[in-house]
């Protein structure tokens, strides 16, 4: 299906010089799996989001420690704009 999309002259340039790189002719393919990663993402947080949601209550120190030194791991990798 087609659709319209805004874009900056920067991710215009940026989807054209990907695409060149993987010998696209356009950035179509990109912007696909851009949007599939995209939703991949929110339903994995939406589904991790609800299992905290369901296990509220029931985690003990053990698991409570776990999960704030993961959190903190993945905080890491944050990047703030």
């Amino acid at each position: 299906m087609r659709t319209a999309i805004e874009l900056t002259n920067d991710q215009r340039s940026s989807l054209r010089s990907l695409a060149a790189q993987r010998g696209l002719r356009g950035y179509a393919k990109l912007i696909q799996e851009a949007v599939d990663l995209y939703i991949q993402e929110m339903m994995a947080k939406e589904g991790n989001a609800r299992l905290l949601l369901k296990k509220r209550g029931t985690w003990n120190k053990e698991d409570s420690r776990n999960f704030q030194k993961k959190l903190r791991e993945i905080r890491k990798s944050w990047k703030i704009p």
